[in-house]
């Protein structure tokens, strides 16, 4: 058996950069010769070689730590487990067969929901594991994205769970991406973003592509998973607030757990590309990131307009304008930007409890959501 301890090679840069490793068996002798102490200690992984891109310590090396908030992050992502199958759907089944319990409104709301997360959840996926994966170069990072590459692949799950307990129309959901116009627009606002980091001929190093991959990370962090996802959290929430769809909305719960901390990972991400790499953060770059937001808003409130073309449970799209003003405020400060729009507040202040606050039990006291890991259920 392998004891990877001893066996120095494997887990050096040399090794992995395609250079012949230092333990060489001499020509004209049967043994190797036992390396000195120096250039052992040169082949050594140390923290401050360590950088999120463009770095040159050996990625294969997890130890030591640099980027703690990452690990913290994958600790914690590990401890809020779930799988879609624990939740009972059977109240769920009921409703939606029922033809008084919902109504047309608010079966819309349902169905839009569906359509768009079913394929935002595999988009985020493929983004992870074909492009931004490949480009980070700190194995700590590299760690919690490959958790939430499998968070993502869960929520896919989960709305694939939904729409088989409901009896849907599986075509109608799952091609909503190409016939509804306004989840179409938000897709193909995305694509391009998918498209730079996933080019087999990317590669960072320059400015100009180090700024792409940057630009690319604030798109899928702040505007995808810290703007596009919360108007549908919004509308199926409230439904179980409401007592209707309650096994849909628990999912949902979960899923906005995750995606709360996927966004506060890719902001720790961003943030740190910025502090080792002052030169990409230009005025013309920021003013950039800020049209971006714009028109993020600007595409998820026309979702909200298509998907509540009335006033339903207590909500109305003039409200999510509100809302996703006060969202994109927030993002903004996070990455280092100007708000957007003055004075722009949050007109559901219940949401904010929801995300930040952790709970014994879950908000529609179905299931008691601290049951793994020690009770280590994280909501940040």
């Amino acid at each position: 058996m392998l004891n990877f301890e001893d066996d120095l090679s494997l887990a050096s840069p040399a090794a992995s950069s395609g250079r012949a490793p230092a333990l060489a068996t001499p020509a004209d002798g049967p043994a190797a010769s036992v390396p000195e102490m120096d250039d052992i200690s040169l082949r050594r992984v140390r923290v401050e070689d360590k950088r999120v891109i463009n770095g040159q310590a050996d990625v294969n090396q997890l130890v030591p730590f640099k980027y703690k908030w990452a690990w913290e992050k994958y600790l914690a992502g590990c401890a809020n487990h779930w799988m879609p199958q624990e939740i009972n759907m059977s109240r769920d089944i009921a409703t939606w067969k029922d033809p008084n319990a919902l109504t047309p409104d608010e079966r819309l709301i349902v169905k839009r929901n569906l359509g768009f997360f079913v394929t935002a959840d595999s988009l985020a996926a493929n983004n992870i594991v074909l492009g931004t994966y490949r480009h980070i170069s700190a194995p700590e990072c590299r760690q919690y994205l490959l958790r939430q590459a499998f968070e993502e692949a869960i929520h896919t799950h989960a709305y694939q769970y939904i729409v088989e307990s409901l009896g849907l129309d599986e075509g109608e959901i799952f091609n909503a991406y190409h016939e509804v116009a306004s989840i179409r627009d938000k897709d193909e606002f995305l694509i391009p973003f998918i498209d730079t980091l996933t080019d087999p001929q990317f590669r960072t190093g320059t400015p100009e592509a180090d700024r792409k991959l940057l630009r690319s990370l604030i798109v899928f962090a702040c505007i995808m998973e810290g703007l596009f996802f919360y108007v549908g959290f919004v509308q199926i929430l409230a439904l179980g607030r409401q007592n209707k769809m309650t096994g849909a909305a628990e999912q949902y719960q979960y899923i906005l757990r995750d995606e709360s901390m996927h966004c506060n990972f890719g902001i720790d991400l961003i943030n740190q590309i910025k502090m080792e790499n002052p030169r990409l953060w230009t005025a013309e770059f920021r003013e950039e990131i800020r049209a971006l937001m714009q028109k993020g808003v600007e595409l998820e409130y026309r979702y909200a307009e298509d998907t509540m073309p009335r006033g339903v449970l207590g909500l109305n799209a003039v409200q999510f304008k509100e809302y996703l003003r006060f969202i994109a405020n927030r993002r903004c400060q996070q990455i280092g930007l100007d708000e957007l729009y003055e004075s722009a507040t949050n007109p559901f202040p219940w949401m904010a409890e929801m995300i930040d606050l952790k709970k014994e039990k879950n908000f529609f006291e179905t299931r008691v959501t601290e049951y793994q890991t020690g009770g280590a259920l994280s909501w940040d």
